[in-house]
C-alpha cells in the first residue's frame, strides 16, 4: 500500500499549492494529499506528515502520527501544536543557508558602506562625502551559530570583514572570533560595530537584546535581525536608536507579523523594515529533503541528525 502523508496547514490559511505540487514531485512513492482534502476515514492510515503552519485541533484529529517534517526552518509556532510522544523535523536546508548568507552579506554591506546616512543626507540634499572604513577594520557579531550562522560567518570571511560569533555552547569556526555563554555574548557584542541577530525564538531567547545589551554595544553600532522578533525588546531598541547610541537597525522579524501600521518602527529614519523575506523556503529542495527524511523513516525508524527538535530547547 502507498504511504499516505498528508499535507497540514491551518484551515484559515491558503494552501500553497506549489509546496504541495513540489512535495509531489519529490515524493512519487507516496501519496501526497493536503489535509482539507484528505477523508476522515483515512486518518488512521496517518504516520507522518509534512506541515506547513499546522493547528492542534488538525494534528489531534491522526491518532497514530509519529513525525511531522516541519517545511520552516523555525520551531516555535509548530512546537506548541504537536502532541507529546511525536518527533518534529524542522527544516534544515544548505540552500535556505546559502539564501540567508547572502541576505546577511547584503544587509551588512549596506550598514558597512553607511547607505542609511547617505539615505538621510539625500533627503536633506546634502553632498557630503565620509571616509571609507574597510572591511577588514569592520567588526562584524553574529548571534548564533548553527547552520545559518555559520553560513553567514563564512560569507562575510570571505569579503574581508573582522567576524565574531556566539552561540550558547563552544563552537570553533576557523577565521571566526567565538564566544559562549551568558558572559560571552557582552564580549562579542562590545566588540561589535554591526550585529546579525540569528537567534531562534525559545523560553531562553525572549528579550535577549535589551537595554542592557544594546548599552553593551558601542556607540554608532547597528543592529540586523534576521532570527526571530521576540528575541529583540522593541521599546529598548527604540530608545537605543532615539537616543543614537545605535545608529541604524535593519529588522526582517517581529513580534507581530505583519508589522501592524501604527508600529513606530514604519516610519523611524534610523530603521529599515523588510517583510520577512531575509531566507524564505525553496519549494524545490524543501521538499526533497522532506522526502529524504519521511522515506528514511518510514523505512528504518531513523532520524536525521540535523534538525531534530529536541524540547527541552525548544530547537
Amino acid at each position: 500500500m502507498t504511504p499516505l502523508v498528508p499535507y497540514v496547514r491551518r484551515p484559515d490559511w491558503s494552501t500553497d499549492d506549489t509546496l504541495v505540487s513540489a512535495l509531489a514531485a519529490a515524493m512519487v512513492d507516496f501519496e501526497v494529499v493536503p489535509f482539507d482534502a484528505l477523508d476522515a476515514s483515512r486518518y488512521d492510515e496517518v504516520s507522518v506528515a509534512v506541515v506547513d503552519g499546522p493547528s492542534a485541533d488538525q494534528l489531534a484529529k491522526l491518532p497514530h502520527l509519529e513525525l511531522v517534517q516541519s517545511s520552516w526552518a523555525g520551531a516555535e509556532a509548530v512546537m506548541p501544536v504537536v502532541p507529546d510522544g511525536v518527533h518534529v523535523i524542522r527544516l534544515v536546508d544548505p540552500q535556505m543557508a546559502e539564501t540567508m548568507s547572502e541576505a546577511v552579506l547584503a544587509w551588512t554591506l549596506y550598514l558597512h558602506r553607511e547607505m542609511p546616512r547617505y539615505a538621510r543626507q539625500q533627503r536633506a540634499g546634502e553632498w557630503r562625502q565620509h571616509p571609507i572604513v574597510h572591511a577588514r577594520d569592520r567588526r562584524v557579531g553574529i548571534a548564533g551559530l548553527g547552520i545559518l550562522g555559520t553560513a553567514a560567518a563564512r560569507r562575510l570571511l570571505a569579503q574581508g570583514f573582522a567576524v565574531a560569533g556566539w552561540s550558547r555552547s563552544s563552537k570553533q569556526i576557523d577565521g571566526v572570533s567565538c564566544y559562549d555563554g551568558p558572559a560571552g555574548l557582552g564580549a562579542m557584542l562590545e566588540r561589535s560595530d554591526i550585529v546579525v541577530n540569528l537567534l531562534p525564538h525559545t523560553e531562553a531567547t525572549v528579550g535577549t537584546f535589551d537595554a542592557d545589551r544594546f548599552a553593551t554595544m558601542p556607540a554608532g553600532s547597528a543592529i540586523i535581525n534576521f532570527g526571530r522578533g521576540p528575541t529583540i525588546d522593541d521599546g529598548a531598541l527604540l530608545d537605543a536608536l532615539d537616543r543614537g547610541h545605535l545608529d541604524h537597525a535593519v529588522l526582517d522579524v517581529f513580534d507581530v507579523e505583519p508589522l501592524p501600521a501604527e508600529h513606530r518602527f514604519w516610519d523611524h529614519e534610523s530603521v529599515t523594515v523588510l517583510p520577512h523575506i531575509s531566507a524564505p523556503t525553496t519549494v524545490e529542495t524543501a521538499a526533497v529533503i522532506a522526502g529524504e527524511n519521511i522515506r528514511r523513516f518510514l523505512a528504518t525508524g531513523e532520524l536525521p541528525t540535523e534538525g531534530l527538535v529536541d524540547r527541552s530547547r525548544g530547537y
